[in-house]
């Protein structure tokens, strides 16, 4: 006599693990929403009650979130959820952003390596929308645009390398210590011959990608990083020295220059 009891139990595991690995790889990404319940069910060929232990595990494991009104998403995983002081001390502090900077190029340019050698036709395809939409926002001379794009063709390297650590670990990164290298990024796309730079750096690593030339992946990628981290460098440097020309002439805010 088969034992009945324990078969809801295990296909609820199964729905949690199903669910998990999407996560993991990146297909379900941090605030993306489910199917409502019934076509969630349809699509995993499994009952509602199910299906609701399934989600009731993965709600418990901090994976997926509820909100009246909004139905079930994948937790703010990697960002949001990430509190550690540690990273909240990092990110206060503008000082980190060469540190950060050297430690992508470490890391991109192996990503961009690994891109080279295990992106499916797929990847290749979103690489190479990336590398367009790059183009579409230059010539349309919108430097907003053109940042979010450039996001895009890392995130869509991270996603090629087929490394879920390396993908997981960049994610979670990208909320917690990029607020002052986005910034940056943003100044950057404003100047017409950084933008001229940076898209024909992007250039060079995706044709490498698209090419399979997994050589030629990693030293654009390490070129791309090291020409940014010098930009940033020159960029906060100006910063400084306005904000200190700025404190001279008003004798830092507190003396009597220039008051009648």
């Amino acid at each position: 006599m088969t034992d009945l009891s324990i078969r809801p139990e295990r296909a609820a595991e199964a729905v949690a693990r199903h669910i998990e690995t999407l996560i993991l790889e990146g297909s379900l990404a941090p605030d993306d929403g489910l199917l409502p319940e019934r076509d969630l069910a349809a699509r995993l060929n499994v009952s509602r009650p199910t299906l609701r232990d399934g989600l009731k595990l993965l709600q418990d494991r901090g994976l997926l979130v509820g909100e009246k009104g909004r139905g079930l998403r994948v937790a703010a995983l990697g960002r949001g959820a990430i509190t550690d002081p540690l990273l909240t001390l990092l990110a206060d502090h503008p000082e980190v952003e060469d540190d950060y900077l050297d430690f992508r190029d470490v890391v991109e340019s192996h990503a961009a390596g690994l891109a080279a050698a295990r992106a499916t036709s797929l990847d290749r395809d979103r690489i190479a929308a990336a590398l367009d939409a790059i183009d579409t926002a230059h010539a349309a001379a919108a430097p907003v645009a053109e940042a979010d794009a450039d996001a895009a063709l890392h995130q869509a390297i991270y996603e090629a390398s087929h490394n879920l650590v390396l993908l997981q670990i960049m994610r979670a990164l990208s909320g917690s210590l990029r607020s002052n290298v986005a910034r940056n990024r943003g100044r950057m796309f404003t100047l017409p011959q950084i933008r001229d730079r940076l898209r024909d750096q992007h250039r060079a690593i995706g044709a490498a990608i698209l090419a399979r030339d997994p050589d030629a992946a990693r030293a654009a990628a390490h070129a791309h990083l090291a020409y940014v981290r010098q930009a940033a460098r020159d960029l906060a440097n100006a910063q400084a020295q306005l904000e200190t020309a700025r404190r001279r002439q008003s004798a830092g805010g507190l003396g009597q220059r220039g008051q009648a």
